[in-house]
């Protein structure tokens, strides 16, 4: 694969960001040229010391403004597009947005795009979220039909914003609220992630219109999960699921402290996010699923008592 990927240029909308940097770090690592587009380039920077001499590219670049996609599309071989919000305009983002960076690549002859989108994309999704990723898709396969579209789990890492906000309301209070319980997860690390991605980049003849969804090999409800992560960071809590009403109003204002929701996340959370029955994922991508207790107590170690010092007692 790697010599599939030497010399060639792919431009990766959003790659200054958590994912965009470990999937930047994949191709580079395969030889090819990457060419971070993005608005912001200032956290895009990070990404220059992991390649050679002349190895990166960057430009600024706005996926709802289509003049600006062609200029960042123009000359390249493969395009990744791991643009996504949490909240604002979705629909302008991850459907028109989506549909502007198809059309490029489209336009440009690329051989290959890849499309990050999302377990939960679904046009009849509770949250207009998973509308709006439904709709992206479905721009996307119409603008270049041999595009390959991913959709993760919950993605988790150093840098994530999951794991992370969790053990930090977890280290901070001895009564944890858990919103939505029991819906269920599959998180998968953001490593695996990156290098589905380039697999699937380097591979359009064998991956081209097919759409995969990746998982962890831990499926694990939200009270589990927080179980988990007060275990890492050896952290006794008394952990208390939140009824529905008061979720529902927790949503509606936003005043769980730590751990802010907004009625569309709060939507997303009546679904399961995990792979679906018999749906192809990071097995038939080349890659081994990574168990989070593998890698995440690496970094979850600074939520301890004592850091890196701390042994598992009663904290």
């Amino acid at each position: 694969m790697g010599r599939v990927m030497k010399d060639s240029l792919v431009t990766l909308f959003g790659g200054g960001g958590f994912l965009g940097r470990q999937v930047a770090q994949a191709l580079l690592e395969r030889g090819a040229r990457v060419r971070v587009a993005q608005r912001d380039l200032a956290g895009a920077m990070r990404v220059k010391p992991l390649g050679g001499l002349g190895q990166t590219q960057f430009v600024a670049a706005d996926i709802r403004k289509p003049k600006s996609v062609a200029l960042a599309v123009a000359g390249s071989d493969i395009v990744v597009n791991l643009v996504g919000i949490l909240k604002g305009d979705f629909d302008a983002v991850h459907r028109q947005g989506a549909e502007n960076v198809a059309k490029a690549a489209a336009e440009a002859g690329v051989k290959a795009l890849v499309h990050v989108s999302a377990i939960g994309a679904d046009a009849h999704s509770p949250s207009a979220y998973g509308r709006s990723k439904a709709a992206g898709e479905a721009a996307v396969k119409a603008a270049f039909p041999n595009a390959t579209i991913l959709r993760p789990s919950i993605v988790f890492g150093p840098e994530d914003q999951f794991l992370n906000r969790f053990a930090d309301l977890i280290r901070m209070a001895p009564v944890v609220p858990v919103i939505g319980a029991e819906t269920k997860f599959q998180p998968v690390f953001v490593t695996d992630v990156a290098n589905a991605i380039a697999h699937a980049a380097a591979e359009p003849g064998v991956h081209g219109g097919k759409t995969y969804e990746l998982g962890g090999p831990q499926v694990l409800s939200m009270m589990e999960l927080n179980a988990w992560i007060a275990r890492a960071i050896g952290r006794e809590r008394n952990l208390v699921a939140v009824p529905a009403p008061v979720a529902s109003l927790i949503a509606a204002f936003g005043f769980l402290p730590g751990a802010p929701i907004t009625k569309d996340q709060y939507a997303m959370l009546q679904k399961d996010n995990v792979v679906a029955p018999g749906a192809e994922g990071l097995a038939a991508l080349g890659v081994a699923p990574t168990p989070m207790a593998a890698v995440a107590e690496g970094w979850l170690v600074r939520y301890r008592r004592h850091g890196r010092f701390a042994g598992r007692a009663k904290a």
